[in-house]
């Protein structure tokens, strides 16, 4: 159930007066569900980043916003900057961040590039993963000349946009570069020196491009090729771009680099090497410093690669393993890192969730007169319950001495019990979610012919997503069984009531689930959908009674 969301870095060509570029950073914000993140304006470079996200289903119209606006207020006719550019809106990359896929990006970008050419009358160009043909994969390429060569490139085949008309440009506007690329990470790391020279000598060894190589580091003499020119190292990291800078307000120098694709150079990789190389150099790192926002998968990873390292089980919670990760990366060390503003997922997270009140407040709501939460948001309750039980009994066997034999198996289960544990989470507000659209449907108008035929078909779509709600918990419900089963076996026996109490919690999951699916299934009219909704239902929940008996059994037989 992970939240699908792509973030979108449009560039503009405005960097000295904010009425303009405010105006155009939030036109995005006329797009329902996009979320505007970041305005970094840059006066020498008269050009100002902007940062927003959203749903794959709301980025381009965001970004078509921003690319309109930019045509209205800007004219590239009378644009200097030191940054290289060629339109009004200079690019506009499309970046995944959770749920979604680099491909689906690259269509992201041509829907938006279309939609722009189309309805703007501008020049497109593809760019990085959306690129129609190999050298447009570098930028460069594309912005070579830049705004000023354009003229020379109108009704020549080789500069030919991706889309727009090639033999009339908008010389008000320029063009625009659309495209995909990955999330760039800015990072820097924090030394105990304020010597640049120090900080820089580490910076040349881990970056992608390396550096020229000495008879002694730093100072040495260039070793000169046959050719006469120096000689270069590569460096120990791809996808790094690095030097090194003095923070007067910090009274240190810091590592700063652009990590350019985080799967495969991820941030604490390159902080476990950099400490590695201050050692050596008699130089500590005090900690480091995100800039700007990071998926939540890269803190993550780290939080795991630490636990891993120190032997323990990573099968915590999420909140747990990221506290690990800002700790052990020291990112408090020169400005707090606030996870609810520093983590792009965080930032989506919906206000006044039923999974964000107490206990006791919770409890409240339920009682109450309205009609939502109710039985299918307590069915996914059970859910977590069950998940969150069987993932206790893996942290509790994991790492004791008796249980040596199964540390791994603990080790292995534990996190897929968190995960669980996770989406159940979510699958209680899912529930009562997807009752408010039916009732939001049922109080549409329904006076005329049209009206009434309107409000018909929105109810049945939402009755059918609120059927297909609880029946995606029933069947999640199958996949606690393989869990529970390993911690009925093999996990600490002093919890083995808590392993039953958890078969219990699942099968109430799958039954109350069941129930709900079966009273959705009486307003819906149509069959093949009632056909197999029943048939799912059935296979499911079958399988669940009979491993809960089987889990059942395995307990009762230790008292």
């Amino acid at each position: 159930m992970t939240t699908r969301i792509v973030e979108c870095v449009p560039n503009i060509s405005e960097g000295k007066n904010p009425d303009i570029y405010n105006a155009i950073a939030k036109s995005c914000e006329k797009i329902a569900g996009v979320k505007l993140l970041d305005v970094d304006p840059g006066f020498a470079t008269n050009r100002t980043v902007i940062t927003f996200a959203g749903s794959p289903e709301v980025v381009v119209d965001g970004a078509f916003e921003i690319i309109k606006m930019s045509k209205e207020l800007i004219d590239m006719r009378n644009h200097q900057g030191e940054h290289p550019r060629m339109g009004a809106t200079d690019v506009c990359p499309f970046v995944p961040v959770s749920g979604v896929t680099m491909k689906e990006c690259a269509e992201l970008a041509k829907k938006l590039a279309k939609k722009v050419a189309d309805e703007l009358g501008v020049w497109v160009y593809l760019y990085e993963e959306a690129s129609s043909k190999p050298e447009w994969k570098n930028l460069a390429n594309i912005r070579l000349g830049e705004y000023e060569s354009l003229s020379s490139r109108v009704g020549r085949d080789e500069w030919k946009p991706d889309f727009g008309d090639s033999k009339k440009l908008d010389a008000k506007f320029g063009a625009v570069a659309i495209g995909a690329r990955k999330f760039l990470v800015a990072y820097n790391i924090n030394m105990n020196t304020t010597n640049k020279k120090l900080a820089q000598d580490i910076a040349y060894n881990i970056r992608e491009t390396g550096r020229s190589k000495r008879v002694s580091y730093p100072d040495g003499d260039i070793v000169k090729g046959p050719n006469g020119k120096a000689e270069n190292v590569p460096g120990i990291f791809t996808n790094c771009k690095s030097t090194a800078w003095i923070i007067p307000e910090y009274n240190c120098a810091q590592i700063t680099m652009n990590l350019t694709d985080i799967d495969v150079t991820p941030v604490h990789k390159v902080f476990e090497e950099v400490v590695k190389q201050a050692t050596e150099r008699g130089m500590r790192v005090t900690g480091s410093e995100i800039v700007g926002l990071v998926p939540k998968q890269s803190i993550m990873d780290a939080g795991r690669f630490y636990l891993k390292k120190q032997g323990l089980s990573t099968g915590i919670s999420e909140k747990e393993i990221i506290n690990v990760a800002i700790k052990s990366l020291g990112l408090n060390d020169v400005a707090k890192f606030n996870p609810e503003e520093k983590i792009v997922e965080y930032k989506f997270k919906r206000k006044n969730r039923l999974v964000d009140q107490t206990l006791e407040q919770f409890a409240d709501t339920l009682a109450s007169d309205a009609p939502a939460p109710g039985g299918g948001s307590i069915a996914a309750l059970c859910g977590n319950l069950a998940a969150g039980l069987g993932t206790m009994v893996t942290n509790l066997t994991h790492n004791k001495k008796e249980y040596t034999g199964v540390w791994d198996e603990m080790a292995k289960w534990g996190p897929v019990g968190q995960n669980l544990k996770d989406w159940f989470l979510e699958a209680i507000d899912k529930d009562t979610d997807s009752f408010n659209v039916v009732m939001s449907a049922m109080g549409l108008p329904k006076k005329t012919a049209e009206e009434k035929k309107l409000r018909n078909e929105a109810i049945l779509n939402a009755n059918k997503n609120a059927t297909l709600v609880p029946l995606s918990v029933l069947e999640k419900a199958t996949e606690i069984i393989p869990l529970l089963q390993t911690v009925s076996l093999h996990g600490n026996t002093n919890c083995i009531s808590d392993v039953g109490v958890g078969a219990y919690c699942m099968r109430a999951c799958a039954e109350s689930a069941a129930m709900n699916v079966r009273i959705n299934l009486l307003g819906i009219d149509d069959e093949n959908f009632k056909q197999d909704c029943m048939h799912r239902l059935n296979h499911a929940l079958s399988m669940v009674r009979l491993k809960h008996q089987e889990i059942i059994e395995t307990v009762e037989k230790s008292f």
